[in-house]
């Protein structure tokens, strides 16, 4: 049995303090009817904090967007009756010694046109274009882009009302910061658009808005990625430098951890700088800025999120050697998904060396798991 200890320190982010360095990766279950989260999904996430996991990030929640949800069964962070059943997850998870914060979502272009509780609205974007570059709507106002940017801040001043810990924002895998973030998409010749710093505002003034709206205590987390969903080759820096300066516009902007998602967590993000073993991205994200880290990808388990729900064996893998780099300092928190999103209790058995009880993944069972 590995020394897992380092697992299992507490760690405190301006007015947040987490048991352990175990956060419960965001895992989208649509088990939300209308939107609204009901009792099962406050029993979900209790189960988890009742179970050793130090943060909880929620599954992402749509904002006040007529086009961010392509899911009527995504729950949403902006209906009354949403807001009301987040309040009851809230109250269950502060019965438990784990923290939790919202993962506030706008699915931009990834919506199909008609879809979602809103089908006659537009699905926002930075350009009005595909993945492929294909002008399919108009390009949006900077006073429209602005109402986009307003949509997360409010969203967060309400996750900050109802006692939730922290929040995150989703600004990775091909959804609409994500967009704005990536050339192909983002053709703007004025505000929001040009190089990628200059499309990384936009990400910038939905942080520095959110900090405005939750206040100094409430730590801000944004997730991001260079994989997209629509090009799992395509990279936003293509150097250490080139992200330092990416990065920056958040750090400046107020953001406390960077989420930095990879498919396979173990894999260096710039091989060519420090070899095959070195860095990963959130590595490379806590050197360049000095902020904490959350390393995300396929932890516990033996192929990523996308080939696992295409059928792919996903057999139980050590975590040694994410625990080992931890404890040298590379990345400050680990992120599990599909291992905790079938197994409650996986944390627990990680504390107590049940390892021989840690179960495979199975995509099949997702319509059963509680």
């Amino acid at each position: 049995m590995p020394d897992i200890s380092p697992l299992f320190e507490p760690m405190t982010i301006r007015g947040m303090t987490i048991p352990n360095r175990i956060v419960m990766a965001p895992m989208t279950r649509s088990f939300s009817p209308d939107g609204i989260p009901g009792q099962n999904v406050a029993d979900y996430y209790q189960r988890r904090g009742d179970a050793e996991v130090g943060l909880l990030i929620t599954e992402g929640t749509t904002i006040s967007r007529g086009g961010a949800s392509n899911d009527v069964n995504v729950p949403n962070f902006h209906t009354e009756q949403a807001l009301k059943g987040w309040a009851n997850v809230v109250e269950g998870v502060h019965q438990t010694p784990a923290k939790i914060g919202p993962q506030l979502w706008h699915v931009g272009m990834m919506r199909t046109a008609g879809t979602g509780p809103e089908p006659d609205a537009i699905s926002d974007s930075p350009s009005g274009r595909t993945h492929t570059g294909k002008q399919v709507q108009p390009e949006p106002t900077d006073s429209e882009v602005a109402d986009m940017v307003m949509a997360y801040a409010n969203a967060a001043g309400d996750a900050a009302r109802l006692g939730f810990d922290c929040v995150e924002i989703h600004g990775a895998h091909g959804y609409l910061i994500d967009e704005f973030f990536w050339g192909v998409m983002n053709t703007r010749s004025g505000k929001y658009g040009g190089n990628l710093l200059e499309r990384a505002k936009f990400a910038g003034e939905v942080i520095s808005e959110t900090r405005a709206q939750v206040g100094a205590d409430m730590p801000i987390i944004l997730r991001w990625s260079q994989w997209k969903q629509q090009d799992f080759s395509a990279r936003l820096a293509e150097t250490p430098k080139e992200l330092e300066a990416f990065l920056k516009i958040f750090v400046d902007a107020g953001v406390d951890v960077l989420h930095a998602s990879q498919r396979r967590w173990w894999e260096a993000e710039f091989a060519e700088e420090d070899g095959e073993h070195g860095l990963n991205l959130a590595g490379w994200c806590k050197k360049l800025t000095g902020l904490p880290s959350i390393t995300v990808g396929s932890v516990g388990l033996s192929s990523d999120f996308i080939g696992s729900f295409q059928g792919e064996a996903s057999k139980t893998q050590p975590i040694a050697l994410a625990v080992e780099r931890l404890d040298k300092g590379e990345f400050d928190m680990i992120a599990v998904g599909r291992a905790l999103l079938q197994d409650p209790l996986w944390a627990r058995k990680i504390k107590d060396g049940r390892l021989d009880e840690l179960e495979d993944w199975d995509s099949k069972s997702l319509e059963t798991l509680s």
